[in-house]
């Protein structure tokens, strides 16, 4: 008789967190993607454009883990103003041996958010200065929070802005990350504010047009674009693509989604071009920042594989602990 066990978000919560550990799970999910072994089929997406909404379904298998995740992730952006979370979703792990469903996770995104922040923390450990010290997040929701809480666990972070188009939002963003990561975190009036003398910029929206320009950018920084998900999505000036020392996480996907995929529909950047992917400068298969005033920027798309990676971590953690619900299937 098969066993499934059913979490919920609170539970996930009391076992999964932002941390070191989940950084470095990460962070060999990608190794493992730039090892040619992992099956991940594209992302399968479904838009609801009258409701500003949008499904991503992602999945992948990768060789030596006990499962695999199919992971179903909603993003619907009027959501705040109806007092709900932006992003939301749930993940299946299901054996990879015999197919049979493990685990569902009801997460309600908050895996995928951990995971997406612990991939930001991944890039900037193997893209930015060792030294920096200031960060520029663009955007003011949780991912915005996450990824300078996962800046701080990879570089000696002290100070912070925070730009947002509600300056309300982006002043109680500031505030709270202040306060949680005993850092000086400042709101400011307009991006370029906030990118200037920053060594590391994130941007964390879902912009269809550029919110970073290329002649903002100054030698020795480093930008990690996590927005760019979707082909109409865009935060990056196409142009500071070309200029960067790019890095992909998948580079088949981010052709077709990322911020690569408007600077080659722009003419900037060939179409086939050979660009590295993070678990390769992760393995040391190809460079990543060849020198101190380098600039270079990461493209975040999420893959599958950060899905399965995670979600076999939670699982393994619940089962450990003794939390959530098991039933017979």
């Amino acid at each position: 008789m098969a066993r499934m066990l059913i979490a919920a978000e609170a539970d996930l919560r009391r076992v999964a967190a932002l941390d070191a550990s989940m950084v470095d799970c990460v962070e060999q999910a990608f190794v493992a993607l730039a090892g040619g072994r992992v099956v991940m089929p594209p992302v399968l997406r479904l838009d609801i454009a009258e409701h500003r909404g949008e499904v991503d379904v992602k999945t992948a298998y990768v060789p030596g883990l006990d499962g695999f995740a199919l992971k179903v992730s909603p993003g619907f952006f009027d959501n705040p103003q109806r007092g709900l979370p932006s992003l939301n979703g749930l993940m299946i792990l299901l054996s990879a041996t015999t197919g049979l469903v493990q685990a569902l996770l009801l997460d309600n995104g908050y895996l995928t958010a951990l995971r997406t922040a612990a991939a930001g923390a991944v890039a900037a450990r193997h893209l930015a200065r060792p030294d920096a010290t200031s960060a520029a997040i663009l955007g003011a929701g949780e991912q915005a929070r996450l990824q300078l809480a996962a800046l701080t666990l990879v570089r000696p972070i002290t100070r912070a802005a925070l730009w947002a188009r509600n300056p309300a939002r982006a002043a109680a963003a500031a505030a709270e990350c202040a306060a949680r990561l005993a850092i000086e975190v400042t709101a400011a009036p307009d991006p370029q504010a906030a990118c200037r003398g920053a060594d590391i910029i994130v941007t964390t929206t879902p912009a269809e047009r550029p919110i970073l320009s290329a002649d903002w950018i100054v030698p020795g920084q480093h930008i990690t674009a996590m927005g760019s998900d979707a082909g109409h999505k865009n935060e990056i000036d196409p142009l500071l693509v070309a200029r960067a020392g790019y890095v992909a996480d998948s580079l088949a996907q981010t052709r077709r989604l990322g911020e690569l995929h408007h600077a080659i529909v722009a003419g900037l950047v060939p179409a086939d071009a050979d660009l590295p992917e993070l678990g390769q400068v992760i393995a040391g298969t190809r460079p990543g920042r060849i020198g101190r005033d380098a600039i270079t920027l990461c493209d975040l798309t999420g893959t599958g594989v950060q899905d399965t990676a995670i979600a076999t971590l939670a699982h393994a953690r619940l089962l450990a602990a003794g939390i959530g619900q098991t039933f017979a299937t």
